[in-house]
């Protein structure tokens, strides 16, 4: 009895063990890339198995029947790196495949002169899709990275959509270098970037860098505040349709439709977008009208590329650059009288109030004042950019690439003017005192070459030699369209000024970075040579014949430090040129000759990064020779004329962290804090010498925050605080020429819902300035001095001063859905 006991257990033991080994499974899952697209054809092996499939056109894989046991998965996809896992298969299994990189490692092959990593000596904040889309609904892009660090921005219609512009650590738009795909954006003449011109222009950028200060050499104007690349040439792995649409506050919206091939035959991609946005603005009658477009075709293997991009768009924007005048904001907040306003009104009822419509307008309006009232009062400009890129890995050691571009731009501001005396431009032609309506218009080409080559001498030395040549054509006219005068009527249009201009930009760059030990070594020096021509008349009969010929030596040097992994101690010095723009020739005809502007430039930082807290500290100190800054006065169409002083700096401590707090929640803090000072200059109205002052428009405080909070799956909640310290108008240091500091607070709210059917629908909410906070993010000052006849037949000297602000909206929302298919 015992002995079959036993015979029967053994025998129930080896049916069972052969049970259990004969057993089998099933494996599923998805193969995604880096970026979440799904893999389309990727290969899985499992070799000891002899089994093998290939992911559907949904990225998902499924293998029936596998024994159960120890095996290594291997999944496969050209161009990405091969991905081993091993398992242990005791049960139907769900099987996930990340795999790193993108599509045939571009990023090693493409060579951008100006982007930087984790080694590099400089200052850099880095954004993408996932930043840059958290309030892309309508608008600008400056409105888009408001919350980096020493970043201030502005809009002139007071919505974020129209004219924006940004300031990084007191510098404005005119010192900060753009580049889109490593090519030069900002406008050869003014160095403005006019985002306007490019309307929705973040939703085709996949990687935004900014780098504050000098940073490395770059292709375009020098950059004497910060370099912003914008990178557009990411390669979607598969294709879609994606449809998007949004509504809000001032009867603003955006509708947009983007379609992507996706890669054809893992070679070719085609791709593109359009986009309508319109808003009536925030300010009276500052609507905008704005269309942009964007196509891109490329074709890739594994060591080269081949991109055209054409992008553009059209913007018909109604004025709304004079500004406010402070004493109608004072007057409208109850902090002003009505005999104030009436004040500033006689004061200038000679100029800014000729017609019982001005006037009517000024006391009737609230604080959306807009002295602009002439129904075409508008600013049309359209603008396309043309860009072929090469990129080459030659061998192992070399990749170089080659970029051609060219940009046409053409448009104009209108006018009403009041009372012209035409004599005065064609004495002939013209025998009266007339309203008039002019046109005042800009045609522009913009082409080049740039050329890079990077050759990796061993583990350790890295060189890079860049060089580009730039030319820009310009010709500026102005036109009556209009006499109101009937008995002077155009039967064609008259031009009453030309200009042409043109300007030749060459450089050369010689890059090394070398590896030593924890180490690494960087030195770079660049050679730019700017020639610079006009020729003819311009807006007020001045003859304007400029020949300027500048070269600049642009050196710079720095090294990193490895204290531990993820942490990293850097300094540089970095120096920079920038030439004077046109309207600082203009606004000093007749007079000196403004010259070249020298920054040096000192970084000390540290940065860590890790899994629950990146961190970077960064000082710097800005030593200015020669800068060009605000005199008080403005020229004919408002813009801030400038001088040079000897001598002026900045001085700062720059923080930011992100806090993972825990899977649900984060924090995005940062500060900027700095002096920022002239040594001395003389005052533009009554010629005092002040000393140590404030640069204008440079807050000594600038902070900022994103709190993310995601309680449910898909479902994100973001709180946007930023804070700017008080902004000076003029280099006065008067509190009576300043801008009030001010903290505004945002909220984004989003919701994601994937399915097979439809890959994604996102609503989005945005409601801006949640606190209903009432200030303004910009604005000028000037003054002038007139005498009064007293009554005992002497004269009396008065003194005025003038500030003009831009005020932006209150509370306002903007509501968003888009669907991919």
């Amino acid at each position: 009895m015992r002995n079959s006991s036993i015979k029967f257990v053994t025998i129930i033991f080896f049916c069972g063990l052969h049970l259990q080994l004969s057993a089998q499974y099933d494996i599923w899952g998805k193969v995604n890339n880096s970026q979440g697209e799904r893999l389309i054809g990727a290969s899985i092996f499992i070799l000891d198995a002899n089994a093998a499939t290939t992911t559907d056109f949904e990225g998902y894989f499924s293998l029936d029947s596998l024994p159960a046991g120890s095996h290594e998965v291997v999944v496969t996809y050209l161009g990405y790196e091969e991905v081993k896992t091993q398992m242990d298969l005791t049960r139907d299994t769900m099987l996930n495949i990340t795999m790193a990189g993108s599509v045939f490692q571009l990023e090693d092959i493409e060579i951008t002169a100006n982007r930087l990593n984790e080694k590099s000596p400089f200052s850099y904040i880095e954004q993408g899709t996932e930043e840059i889309g958290i309030k892309n609904l309508a608008q600008d892009l400056p409105l888009l990275v408001e919350h980096t660090p020493s970043m201030v921005v502005t809009t002139d219609a007071g919505a974020g959509v129209g004219y924006t512009g940004m300031r990084i650590r007191g510098s404005d738009a005119t010192r900060v270098n753009v580049t889109i795909n490593g090519i030069p954006l900002n406008d050869s003449e003014s160095h403005g970037v006019f985002w306007v011109n490019t309307p929705d222009l973040a939703s085709s950028v996949e990687q935004i860098q900014i780098q504050r200060g000098v940073g490395p050499s770059t292709n375009g104007a020098g950059a004497f505040g910060a370099t912003v690349g914008l990178n557009t040439d990411y390669l979607h792995q598969n294709p879609f349709v994606k449809l998007e649409g949004s509504y809000g506050s001032f009867n603003t919206y955006k509708t947009s439709v983007s379609v992507s091939t996706g890669m054809m035959n893992n070679k070719y991609l085609i791709e593109g977008r359009y986009s309508g946005i319109n808003s009536d603005g925030y300010m009276d009658r500052a609507t905008s009208d704005l269309s942009s477009y964007f196509l891109s075709a490329a074709k890739v293997d594994q060591s080269s590329s081949l991109r055209l991009n054409i992008f553009g768009g059209n913007e018909r924007t109604y004025q709304s650059w004079n500004g406010v005048p402070q004493v109608k904001l004072e007057y409208e907040a109850g902090e002003a009288t009505v005999d104030d306003l009436l004040e500033h009104y006689y004061n200038n009822s000679n100029g800014q109030y000729n017609t019982v419509a001005d006037s009517i307008n000024l006391f009737d309006s609230g604080r959306t004042y807009n002295a602009y009232t002439y129904e075409n009062e508008v600013d049309d400009y359209s603008q396309t950019h043309f860009q072929l890129i090469y990129n080459k890995q030659a061998s192992e050691k070399f990749t170089y690439n080659a970029k051609a571009h060219f940009t046409k731009g053409k448009g104009f501001f209108e006018q009403y003017k009041v009372e012209e005396d035409l004599t005065e431009f064609d004495s002939t032609r013209f025998s009266t005192i007339s309203d008039v309506v002019v046109q005042r218009w800009l045609d522009n080409e913009f082409f080049g070459v740039i050329l890079d080559g990077e050759y990796k001498a061993n583990e350790d030395l890295k060189l890079h030699l860049g060089t580009a040549g730039n030319i820009y054509l310009g010709d500026h006219y102005g036109e009556f369209v209009n006499i109101i005068n009937p008995a002077e009527a155009l039967s064609s249009r008259f031009r009453f000024y030309e200009s042409d201009a043109t300007k030749r930009d060459l450089n050369a760059f010689l890059r090394a970075e070398y590896q030593l030990s924890k180490f690494s070594l960087y030195g770079d020096a660049q050679i730019r040579n700017v020639d610079y021509k006009t020729a003819g008349v311009d807006n007020g009969g001045y003859v304007f014949d400029l020949d300027e010929n500048y070269t600049f030596f642009n050196p710079k040097l720095g090294f990193s430090y490895q204290l531990a992994d993820q942490q990293t101690l850097y300094a540089s010095f970095a120096r920079a040129h920038r030439e004077p723009v046109r309207s600082d020739f203009l606004d000093r005809l007749g007079a000196s000759t403004p010259q070249a502007e020298r920054l040096d430039d000192y970084e000390l930082g540290y940065r860590r990064s890790g899994k629950r807290l990146d961190f970077q500290a960064n000082i710097y100190h800005m030593i200015y020779q020669d800068q060009l800054v605000l005199t008080g006065a403005v020229n004919d169409v408002g813009g801030a004329v400038r001088t040079n002083v000897p001598e002026s700096y900045r001085l700062g401590l720059e923080l930011s962290a992100t806090a993972r707090i825990n899977k649900y929640l984060s924090w995005s803090p940062n500060l900027a804090l700095s002096q920022n000072k002239i040594d001395e200059f003389t005052e533009g109205l009554r010629g005092e010498l002040l000393q140590d002052k404030d640069i204008s428009f440079s807050p000594s405080v600038v902070g900022g925050s994103i709190v993310k909070y995601s309680p449910y799956h898909n479902l994100n909640i973001s709180a946007l605080s930023k804070y700017v310290g008080k902004q000076f108008l003029d280099n006065t240091g008067s509190d009576e020429k300043s801008l009030p500091s001010y903290f505004v607070q945002d909220l984004v709210a989003s919701y994601l819902i994937e399915s097979d059917l439809i890959q994604a629908v996102e609503f989005r909410l945005i409601v801006n300035n949640i606190f209903n906070t009432k200030y303004s993010s910009n604005g000028y000052t000037y003054s002038y001095i007139y005498d009064i006849m007293l009554p005992d037949g002497g004269t009396e000297e008065v003194s005025v001063r003038e500030n003009y602000l831009y005020p932006q909206a209150g509370i306002n929302f903007l509501l968003g859905l888009s669907v991919t298919f």
